[in-house]
């Protein structure tokens, strides 16, 4: 079976990464783009473009829906698909809150239709070797992870707090969930955390800690503005893993190392450059079509909302925040 995908929006990640990688993967096929100018929905080869939103999603002809719209607009264009008969790929972060993946979960259960976060980085293969990896180190004690850029945001959503603009919810959500795969210990109970906002009261600049109950704790730092940075280091009782060189954006032109440490030597294992952005198309269509392939569970997407709610608490309040 060819999975038809149709795209809510045709902004730049849509048109850099989506659609090239929808028109490259086998067992997919780019059916239909709606966007507000009409020019560039088309200007993305589907076989049919709208500009309109409803329109596409009454498109018989669609099965799976890409949904590429600033960040306020995910959960009610995902319940939408959903409720449209149509299975749905959400850009991250899939809500923006944890009560509102939990409304996502419920429409998903009572339509039947499949819907994943699309946080492209975890079907890199440097990720899941790192994940296959873990159990060389023992269990995971400390993580470092940022994610900083300084970009010429202005006019951007991303500086808007009515559609859900902020570090946090821009990259902070790629540090916090590979913490919490590397912890692999669910939920932290406790966060501390601190954010710098800007004129239009969005987070420019948020660190936040987390602490779980066995003692472990990982640093985590978001940035749209200052210095360009991405990092994670995991830290065992036997040992340490590190990914370096864009750890959350390694394309398609980047091959990467996993450096493995045991505190005595450091093995530095070669990974191919992929476009993880193709191979999460590639699985998610072969779910869709009763065969083999790995996606985010949404219950790690609710784990990841859960914390980056109690961060913006524990930020705004200036106290540390249980997490629920």
């Amino acid at each position: 079976m060819t999975v038809r995908w149709g795209f809510l929006g045709a902004g730049g990640i849509a048109t850099t990464a989506l659609a090239p990688a929808v028109h490259a993967a086998s067992g997919a096929v780019l059916q239909a783009v709606a966007a507000r100018d009409l020019a560039r929905a088309s200007a993305l080869g589907p076989a049919s473009a709208y500009d309109d939103y409803a329109a596409l999603l009454a498109d018989e002809d669609v099965d799976a829906v890409y949904i590429s719209l600033s960040n306020e607009a995910h959960l009610p264009w995902s319940v939408a698909a959903m409720q449209a008969g149509k299975a749905v790929l959400c850009e991250k972060p899939l809500a923006l809150t944890a009560a509102e993946v939990d409304v996502l979960a419920a429409v998903s259960a009572e339509t039947g239709q499949l819907l994943v976060e699309a946080s492209w980085y975890r079907w890199h293969p440097r990720i899941r070797l790192a994940q296959q990896r873990l159990s060389e180190i023992g269990p995971v004690r400390h993580v470092t992870a940022g994610f900083t850029f300084d970009g010429s945001l202005d006019g951007n959503y991303r500086l808007d707090p009515s559609r859900g603009g902020g570090a946090l919810y821009d990259v902070g959500c790629y540090a916090v969930s590979a913490c919490l795969w590397a912890v692999s210990e669910g939920l932290p109970s406790v966060v501390s955390a601190r954010s710098s906002y800007g004129p239009t009261g969005v987070d420019l600049v948020t660190e936040a800690v987390l602490e779980w109950a066995s003692g472990a704790e990982a640093e985590v730092q978001a940035g749209i503005r200052g210095r360009d940075g991405q990092w994670l280091v995991l830290t065992g009782e036997r040992g340490e893993i590190e990914l370096r060189d864009a750890p959350y954006t390694s394309w398609k032109d980047d091959d990467t190392e996993l450096w493995v440490s045991d505190g005595r030597d450091t093995e530095r294992v070669p990974v191919p450059a992929t476009d993880a952005y193709r191979v999460m198309v590639e699985e998610v269509s072969s779910v869709l079509s009763g065969g083999p392939g790995w996606v985010l569970p949404l219950a790690e997407s609710r784990q990841t909302a859960a914390v980056l709610d109690a961060i913006r608490a524990s930020a705004a309040s200036g106290e540390p925040v249980r997490v629920g």
